[in-house]
């Protein structure tokens, strides 16, 4: 198994110490967690969250030598200021935030998060989730499916690829889906797999993505403790966009607030900027594992 995206980076980041509090929103395996742990031993704490009920179970199963000091939830990041009071943490010392699909997820052709895999149109992180992407390929008119597939996979034959999706319909699998998309707009050059855009489209919208990663960020550094760190690592450039902006805009003292911001108020900085510019995986990661490629960690500190 890959050791998870920019392991060292994270565990660096953060800082763990002796009898620290620390949130993995996205727990996944329990790797980065793992980690968090071992330097925080003997006496730091984590909780961990995650929606997907299979991966929570091979969470505690890796985590199971950390006993005592783990706390674990099924439950979405989102909810994050609600987990914290369930286990009486009234601050935390720093979170991690892996965002987008694991690759645990993406390895199990039952999910349908892989084109790469015949399996059925799921895609959803949880399974109690009410939407899956069979609905959305086969009940979304033309027009709704060519603006899922621009705006989320920015993917430019959007139109052409929609267009094809209805013409098909009805699609109930990921190959399916995959040879009507290849074929309305074939691969050119060394561009990637035609599918690539779709499928990452559809699993964004699926799982509302980008609004879980807007709700969770002014929680998780209203969370902090001063000095406690936030990490978070995204996959995808307008999830990477929420995050540098959010983060920015914490950075700065607020002293005259725009006019159109009826709420805002004066206010210092809240947060330091640790790495203005994304830190990337190394050459030897991504070649270890392929997913780490788009990989962008932006780290801040609470002051």
């Amino acid at each position: 198994m890959h050791k998870p995206v920019l392991y060292q980076e994270i565990i660096h980041a953060l800082q763990p110490r002796n009898g620290g509090r620390y949130v993995d929103g996205t727990l996944g395996a329990g790797g980065h967690a793992r980690g968090i742990l071992e330097a925080c031993a003997p006496d730091g704490h984590l909780l961990g969250l995650d929606v997907d009920a299979k991966a929570l179970a091979i969470a505690r199963e890796t985590l199971a030598p950390y006993e005592g000091r783990i706390h674990l939830a099924q439950a979405s990041h989102v909810t994050l200021s609600q987990q914290l009071q369930k286990v009486n943490w009234d601050s935390i010392d720093g979170i991690v935030l892996d965002l987008g699909a694991s690759s645990m997820q993406f390895d199990n052709p039952e999910r349908g998060f892989s084109f790469m895999q015949d399996g059925p149109l799921d895609m959803r992180f949880g399974i109690n989730a009410k939407l899956t992407a069979e609905e959305v390929v086969n009940r979304y008119d033309e027009k709704e499916l060519a603006e899922i597939i621009f705006k989320y996979g920015e993917d430019r034959d959007s139109r052409k690829i929609a267009k094809a999706i209805v013409q098909n319909r009805p699609l109930s699998t990921t190959r399916e889906l995959a040879a009507v998309i290849e074929k309305a707009s074939p691969r050119r050059g060394d561009r990637l797999n035609p599918a690539t855009q779709t499928f990452q489209a559809l699993r964004i919208f699926v799982n509302d993505e980008l609004a879980a990663v807007e709700q969770t960020l002014p929680q998780a550094v209203a969370s902090l403790k001063p000095g406690g760190r936030c990490a978070v690592i995204s996959f995808h450039s307008l999830e990477d966009r929420i995050v540098k902006e959010y983060f920015r805009e914490q950075s700065k003292d607020l002293v005259n607030p725009p006019y159109e911001k009826i709420y805002a108020q004066e206010r210092p900085a809240v947060v330091k900027l640790i790495n203005k510019k994304p830190i990337t995986p190394t050459d030897e990661e991504n070649q270890e594992n392929p997913r780490a490629r788009s990989a962008k960690l932006r780290i801040v500190e609470k002051l």
